[in-house]
């Protein structure tokens, strides 16, 4: 009987892990995109992101855990630089 409890437990976990699962699908239904959450963390940064209209990734200035954005926003152009877990380098191109 505890096997069987175990096995169920252990499926579920695993089950919420895998890509296509309803987890990642209630994820992507808040509205998550790439222009939604970079206009998030520069709003609670300090700067003004008037209705976001399309986040494009640099490529040749982004590296390995370190991702440039543009972001451009109805009132104001950024490129906005992350590395994990750390605050955003925001600099206003327009």
């Amino acid at each position: 009987m505890t096997t069987r409890r175990y096995l169920v437990v252990f499926l579920f976990i695993l089950g919420g892990t895998l890509p296509g699962t309803p987890f990642e699908f209630s994820a992507k239904a808040a509205g998550e995109t790439p222009k939604a959450v970079l206009a998030a963390q520069i709003r609670i940064q300090g700067f003004s992101c008037n209705k976001p209209k399309r986040a494009a990734r640099d490529v040749k200035r982004s590296k390995p855990d370190y991702e440039v954005w543009v972001l451009t926003c109805e009132n104001a152009i950024y490129r906005v630089s992350r590395y994990p877990d750390m605050a955003a380098k925001v600099e206003r191109l327009r």
